[in-house]
Formats: C-alpha cells, structure tokens, sequence
C-alpha cells in the first residue's frame, strides 16, 4: 500500500479533487434549477446531457490521446470542466446547461481514462488491485465530501461554482507535475455487439438498465429533493447516503459473490433494489427512512455493476475480457442517457415519487430477467468462476480490464458454457 501511494499519490490526490468537483456540480445543478424555475423536463435533459458528453468522449478520447498525447489531452480537458463549472452561473438557461454538460460529461470521460491509463502503467502485477482500490476509494470518497461542500455557500449566487472550479484547477496541478511518466496508450477494439450478447445476455441487459439506474442517481436526486421541498442539507445527506451504500456495500457482496452464484445474487439484489424503491413510491416516508433506502439504492446498484461484469467475463476467454469491457462500457452508456429523460417525464406524470418508481421498475425488470435466464442456462459453480473486481460505474475500459486482470488469474473460466445462450 505504501508502494501504491508513493508512486501514484500525485494521481490519487488529483483524482480526489476531481471528483470534489463533479460531486459538487451534479447535485448543485438539481438544486440551482429549481431556484431557477426551470422544469422537471428542462432539468431531466440537462441531467441526460452529461452522459450523452461522457459516451462521446469514452469513444473520441483514445484518438485525442494517439494525436497529441496523455499530458495535452489531461491538462485541456480538466481545464475545459474548470471553465464549465463557473459558466454555469454565467448562463442560467437550460439549454445553455444542457449543451455545456455534454462539454463537461465529454471531459470528465477523457480525464478518467488518461488518469487510469496512467495509473494501470505505475502499477505493477503485484500491486495493481491495491492502486485500483484505492483509486475508486479517492472517487467514492470525492463525491461523498462534495455533498458537504454544498452546505458552504448559497446555491443560487456564484460561490457554489467558483469551489468546485478551484478545486478543478487545483487537481491536475500534481498530476501534471509528477515526475511519472505518461504511458503508451492502447486501445482494444470492442466485441460485437452480437458476441457479446451471445455470451452473456444478462450481461447486456443488465448493464442497459443498470446505466437508467446510476443516472437517474446521479442526475435527478437532486432535483426530487428540491421538488418535495428538502433542504440543500437535506439533500446533500440524501446524495451521500447513496455513495455511502454503494461504499460499504461493495465489499460483502464481492465477497459472496465468489462464493454463491452470481445469478442468484444478481436476482436477489435487485429484487431488493425494487422493494426498497417501490416502496418510496408507494408510501409517504420519514427522512431517515429515506436515507436508508438511498443506502440501500447505491448499496444494490454499485455492486451489481461489478457483478455483472465479473458474470460476462465467466463466459468469455481471457483474451476477450478487455473487449468485452469496453462493450459493457458502451451499453450502460446507452442506458444512462434514457434514465434523466424517463425519469422526468414520469416525476412531470405522478409527481416526484417517479424518480422511485422509475428505479423501482429497472431493477424490478432486471430480477424478473435474471429469474428467467436462471430457467436458460445452468449455473456455474463457484470453483468455476473468476474472481469478483470491485468497479465503479464511472470507471473506462482501462480500469475495468486492470481490474480483472488484477483480480483473477483467468483460469476460471467454463469451458462448456462460453458460447452458451
């Protein structure tokens, strides 16, 4: 551990800024828009807007990168979202958000990959799980503080923005100071949505419906909160409740799933997801309950990321996992631009309590598929399986195929059942 940080602190201490500052803005947009009296629609796609920005960049990064390379790409970018985070006071006008969070979700992606690509060439075999670990631990911890760095100012005047932008500008100043040399870069040319599909359709599905999930989370809190009347606290507590979970939660359900059968697992937690948000959206709750389920939301939907890519991978050959990551990447992707767009239409339709309902359905729709896919195919056994990498939702392809290098030996894998349907 001390290895990891002495050689990637500069990273880390960047990366933790970095997401002070994206932590800050998500929830800071939802909360300004309503002082603002835009919609629920307006907001939701100002909310979508980020993740279209984040699928174009995931996509147009790696040739930026080839071009000019890593140190430009890094230091352009993180100077694009520092711009954007103070012209957002500047333009108050939906629209005008709207188009800057494409710019600012098409950023946020290009830094993540530079800044893993980075990391996985500080790392070695031995220690990459370790750098990994604690590099989601930087973003989980990032966005957790940022939601009480809301409480510093008054979200409809200018400071709120200025913060996040210092703290923007601050992040690459170690990073681009480091002694650590940027690394070649490569890029895996994804599988066939065809393939992919074939060797895990509950893989792919899952992933679609998981990305409506993380951003209606990552979006639309916000704005439920400001239209059932919390307070910015309020809020930012809710928020945090949501990463808090995600956090704690990773850890014991990467351990089990090891261990029990990830299908089961991937039903059983997302049945629990639909409980708990079902019943958000049926019953009239007190706010701590509510801070339990927003734990429970980020608790369910953080490891079942991880689950799902860890049961793709159990039907693939090791030399397919870092394509099949990048598909994966793609189709949550997809699914992430639909969330704020339904999410709002339906908060327009029966009020606020749509932001559960529209959760409560997804993960619904995903226990009732993963139930039926169990009737499909048989289950592989737990000495069958790779091990579990512990994955953020926000993680490129990079960090995805480091982790599952890091994390399993590629041995385990079922012979029988790769090309299974």
């Amino acid at each position: 551990m001390l290895t990891v940080l002495r050689s990637s602190w500069a990273l880390l201490l960047g990366m933790l800024l970095l997401m002070l500052g994206n932590g800050m803005q998500g929830t800071l947009l939802g909360i300004r828009g309503g002082i603002e009296g835009f919609t629920t629609s307006q907001m939701s796609y100002v909310m979508a807007a980020y993740f279209l920005g984040f699928l174009f960049g995931s996509q147009m990064t790696p040739n930026m990168i080839r071009r000019v390379g890593h140190v430009r790409v890094f230091a352009a970018l993180a100077s694009m979202i520092s711009a954007v985070l103070v012209l957002y006071a500047v333009a108050p006008h939906w629209m005008a958000w709207a188009a800057l969070r494409v710019v600012i979700g098409f950023s946020f992606s290009g830094v993540y990959i530079t800044a893993e690509s980075w990391l996985n060439n500080a790392s070695s075999n031995e220690n990459r799980g370790q750098a990994l670990s604690l590099y989601m631990m930087m973003q989980m911890t990032g966005i957790i503080a940022a939601q009480g760095f809301l409480n510093l100012g008054d979200p409809s005047g200018y400071i709120l923005f200025v913060i996040p932008s210092i703290l923007v500008s601050i992040s690459f100043t170690p990073i681009l100071l480091s002694v650590t040399q940027a690394p070649a870069f490569e890029t895996t040319k994804p599988l066939s949505f065809i393939r992919l599909y074939r060797a895990s359709p509950l893989g792919c599905v899952g992933m679609f419906l998981l990305g409506g999930v993380f951003s209606a989370q990552f979006g639309m809190s916000a704005v439920w909160g400001t239209q059932v009347g919390l307070s910015v606290r309020e809020i930012s507590i809710f928020v945090a409740a949501i990463y808090i979970g995600g956090l704690v939660l990773q850890y014991p359900i990467g351990w089990a799933s090891d261990r029990l059968g990830r299908r089961m697992l991937v039903l059983g937690l997302s049945a629990l997801g639909a409980a708990a948000t079902l019943t958000a959206a049926i019953f009239d709750l007190g706010f701590p309950a509510l801070l339990v389920i927003a734990a429970l939301m980020g608790g369910v939907s953080n490891p079942l990321y991880s689950l799902l890519v860890a049961y793709t991978n159990d039907y693939l050959d090791r030399s397919d996992m870092a394509s099949a990551s990048a598909g994966l990447i793609f189709i949550n992707g997809l699914g992430a631009i639909t969330g704020p767009l339904i999410t709002g239409k339906m908060m327009d339709w029966m009020g606020p309590n749509g932001f559960f309902l529209f959760m409560g359905l997804l993960f619904g729709a995903l226990a009732l598929y993963g139930g039926w896919r169990i009737t499909r195919r048989s289950t592989l056994q737990a000495g069958q399986t790779g091990s579990f990498a512990k994955l953020t939702p926000g993680a490129s392809a990079i960090a995805v195929e480091a982790a599952i290098e890091a994390s399993s030996d590629g041995t385990a894998v079922a012979e029988a059942d790769k090309q299974g349907g």
